[in-house]
């Protein structure tokens, strides 16, 4: 393989092209002041010399300049967090950086679930009395409206997990199951989970997740052996809940959120009259019960 020269229609070497560009972009608006080193004179561009950057990551100089020149070397997740550090990536570019480098980006379990701004929750407060619940794609519950809790029991996450639709689905009493047709339901979960799932293949919090529902669920395991994608999108889905009689029959429709990469609003609408008054009797039931 060559290290110099046009980029190919090939993946590999389409990234190293736009990894050259990214690093120098984000060197660029790193000032010396920014990293507690003087300003100096007769600097031609903005930001940080390449030299200064590997002194401040602590990697040589020519191995950092052939990473920014777009070379094929091969890189550490340690020595692209020393350089992440260095230029102040934020979370989406430090996982960009690992995807142009062709290295498995391996956050926290903690890191990987993200917080829903004061905004996104007023956005839910206001879809009230539509349910609305904001998911990551492993379906991670981490926001919610009083509607979406009157309609659906929120477990709270043990330590170490945040509150999941799926573990609650598949590890509690299938008696307990607020899905009407589990059977036909739960494959399309486990489907668009494989979908986010591509994604994020080698890294711990997904990984750990999946063992451990596969452990806990004979039947998540069958599923997700199936190997079965689809991605998120509007269905109809019909409940049962202890509070009202019959079925309630809910459209569940997904929305993109800025600034949280595959996280999604999902609201729910009843698709039909008698499921829109059995939803406003229950919404009254239980604000009566409130102190």
């Amino acid at each position: 393989m060559t290290t110099t020269g046009r980029a190919t229609g090939r993946p590999a070497e389409r990234r190293r092209p736009e990894l050259a560009a990214f690093l120098r972009s984000r060197r660029a608006r790193v000032t010396p002041q920014d990293v507690g080193m003087p300003a100096g004179t007769r600097r031609r561009t903005p930001g940080l010399r390449r030299e200064e950057v590997a002194q401040l990551s602590g990697v040589g100089v020519t191995w950092y300049t052939w990473l920014e020149q777009g070379r094929p070397i091969n890189a550490s997740p340690q020595v692209l967090d020393a350089v992440a550090r260095t230029l102040r990536l934020e979370r989406p570019e430090r996982e960009h950086l690992y995807h142009l480098a062709e290295v498995a980006y391996e956050p926290t379990r903690e890191a990987a679930t993200q917080d829903v701004g004061p905004e996104v929750q007023t956005i839910l407060d206001a879809m009230d009395p539509l349910p609305a619940v904001v998911y990551n794609a492993r379906y991670d519950l981490l926001a919610s409206n009083a509607a979406y809790r009157d309609l659906f029991t929120v477990q709270e996450g043990s330590p170490g997990h945040a509150s999941n639709a799926l573990w609650t689905l598949f590890v509690g009493p299938e008696r307990d199951c607020p899905l009407v047709f589990r059977e036909a339901e739960l494959p399309v979960m486990v489907a668009t989970l494989r979908s986010g799932y591509g994604r994020h293949v080698g890294e711990p919090a997904w990984e750990d997740f999946i063992r451990e529902l596969a452990a806990a669920s004979g039947y998540f395991t069958e599923l997700w052996e199936s190997g079965d994608v689809v991605p998120p999108g509007r269905r109809v889905k019909t409940f049962r809940h202890r509070a009202v009689d019959g079925e309630l029959r809910m459209a569940t429709t997904s929305l993109s959120i800025n600034g949280m990469p595959e996280c999604r609003i999902v609201a729910y609408s009843p698709a039909d009259e008698e499921t829109r008054a059995k939803t406003a009797l229950l919404r009254a039931g239980n604000e009566k019960s409130r102190p």
